[in-house]
């Protein structure tokens, strides 16, 4: 990889906003570190996106392993949290813990871990620019959503606090809140893979983010002068007015 590139490490890099992230990123000049638990995808979208990519399984709640990783290098320009996602959709009454520690050990812990570890690196980097994915979720609450909205929450805490810890320094902290994104796995995961239950998060829903509007936004808050630091970007499919309103219809677009 040529080292005269900047380098981004994206977590959860094999699918989804990760991947579309990690291939928008190398088209625009960056070589991408793609991290992630499971080989497969992690290998297939490496080789999609070609030479500037490599990569690497990791499980962003192992603090040793992530500094071993990250310790490695030897330079890092941008660092993507975006390894995360949600379990479930009980309310607290019901709610099952384990799942809850889960969603808190990967969105909040595994982004601690990240940042910890990248910290010494970014702030030798001219362009050092840290990426949270979180979630309108993070926002605003809905019912059953408790753990992931308490998970989401606390990674855009992580961003804001950080901003402030990180004044004087060149370092931007930029926290992306997706609403409705459909990708291949999230709503399965949650689901624990009934597929149906999936199919109806997003039914009817006339045009609903995809993983590569989410990418475009991480490319556009990159890219920026150093300078100009986008704080919080809340974005939403335009049949989501809000977290609680989602049109389920046909849209006139006036395309054409």
């Amino acid at each position: 990889m040529a080292q005269s590139r900047p380098l981004a490490l994206i977590t959860g890099g094999g699918t989804g906003i990760g991947a579309a992230t990690a291939t928008r990123l190398a088209a625009a000049g960056f070589d991408v570190l793609l991290a992630g638990r499971r080989l497969e995808p992690l290998t297939s979208t490496a080789a999609r996106i070609g030479t500037a990519a490599r990569h690497t399984v990791l499980d962003v709640t192992d603090p040793e392993a992530v500094g071993e990783l990250i310790g490695g290098l030897d330079r890092l320009d941008v660092v993507v949290n975006n390894a995360g996602g949600a379990l479930g959709l009980a309310p607290v009454a019901e709610a099952d813990a384990a799942q809850w520690r889960t969603m808190f050990e990967v969105n909040v812990l595994g982004t601690l871990n990240v940042v910890r570890a990248a910290l010494p690196l970014l702030l030798r980097s001219p362009r050092a620019t840290i990426v949270d994915i979180s979630s309108t979720a993070g926002e605003i609450v809905y019912e059953g959503g408790a753990g992931y909205a308490v998970a989401k929450h606390g990674t855009s805490v992580i961003s804001e606090t950080l901003r402030l810890e990180l004044s004087g320094t060149h370092v931007r902290v930029v926290d992306i809140r997706p609403g409705m994104v459909a990708t291949d796995e999230f709503a399965l995961t949650r689901f624990g893979g009934d597929a149906a239950a999936a199919a109806k998060v997003y039914a009817d829903v006339d045009r609903p983010l995809v993983a590569d509007d989410v990418a475009a936004c991480v490319e556009f808050a990159v890219q920026l002068p150093q300078h100009v630091n986008i704080d919080t970007l809340t974005l939403r499919p335009v049949a989501q007015a809000a977290q609680h309103k989602t049109y389920r219809g046909p849209i006139d677009w006036h395309e054409g």
